[in-house]
């Protein structure tokens, strides 16, 4: 892209992405006193979130949940914005992998893999750091943004010194079918809010009826790729830890639903263990299930 806008954009990212961590922390400090002092982004959001999820704790202990995550929430700004000049090296240091060995066995074997994790940890760096932990060819599914400028400058970010394969997320299943003669790792964070439709999952989820997407489960079936849960859980500020936990490695043998529930049974764990590091931010339970009596 040759747009001014894009220019300047990849340029104030290049020049921020020199910095080293601790600098940029600083200015993370500083967003988060802005962000949830002065702009207070999303805090009525953020706080309804965690008082249904968390009905038995107390206000305090909502509150300090509260300024925990908005301070992860902008150190993953900074994250990313390294993530323009973060070194390989300086990667695999940061995000250690727990039973990383399935994937060589699964690499082995030539079976695909979908690493299903939710908006934990930093799941930017997970994206990128994948093709250094596997030797699958290794794929990231993402939203399209509305801002053409910031698709193209965010798609460069995240693969600007990895081979990663970015999808789309409306043309995933297409896309995997033509790239089907390779052995495939792919990324997904299945978290996201779908429609509310009948045709989606519903589960008890933090509490409340909750619906997933089902696309996953439908995908690991029909191309018959294994399905890994990644526990990106925070260790502390710039280090991560990712458990790679198996819901199935032979789909097509499991239930209705099942790869889905399980799904959403591993990420409830995850986050009731580390309750300030899922993205409280997003409105996940915008829709509700319509009475279908």
């Amino acid at each position: 892209m040759n747009s001014p806008g894009y220019k300047l954009l990849r340029s104030i990212a290049r020049f921020w992405g020199r910095f080293p961590l601790w600098f940029l922390y600083l200015f993370s400090d500083f967003l988060y006193y802005l962000a949830y002092y002065l702009i207070r982004y999303r805090r009525s959001v953020v706080r309804k979130n965690l008082m249904d999820s968390f009905p038995e704790k107390s206000r305090s202990e909502i509150k300090s949940i509260e300024k925990k995550f908005y301070h992860n929430l902008t150190d993953l700004f900074a994250e990313f914005i390294k993530m323009a000049r973060i070194s390989q090296e300086e990667l695999h240091k940061r995000m250690h992998y727990e039973n990383a060995e399935v994937l060589v066995q699964l690499a082995d074997q030539g079976k695909s893999v979908f690493l299903a994790t939710g908006h934990c940890g930093n799941w930017e760096w997970f994206g990128g750091a994948i093709p250094l932990k596997t030797q699958h060819n290794s794929i990231a599914i993402y939203k399209q943004l509305s801002n053409k400028v910031f698709e193209v400058l965010v798609k460069e970010i995240r693969t600007s010194h990895n081979n990663l394969t970015m999808l789309e997320s409306r043309s995933t299943y297409r896309g995997l079918k033509q790239l089907n003669d390779r052995h495939n790792a792919v990324f997904i964070a299945a978290d996201q809010s779908p429609g509310g439709s009948e045709q989606d999952y519903w589960t008890n989820f933090l509490n409340r009826e909750t619906a997933f997407f089902n696309g996953l489960e439908k995908m690991a079936k029909a191309l018959d790729y294994a399905v890994l849960f990644a526990d990106n859980s925070r260790v502390r500020r710039g280090y991560y830890r990712v458990k790679l936990i198996p819901i199935t490695l032979n789909p097509k043998q499991t239930s209705t639903n099942e790869i889905t529930e399980q799904y959403a049974r591993l990420l409830e764990q995850a986050i009731t263990k580390q309750p300030d590091n899922w993205l409280w931010s997003h409105r996940r339970w915008k829709h509700q299930r319509k009475n279908t009596a």
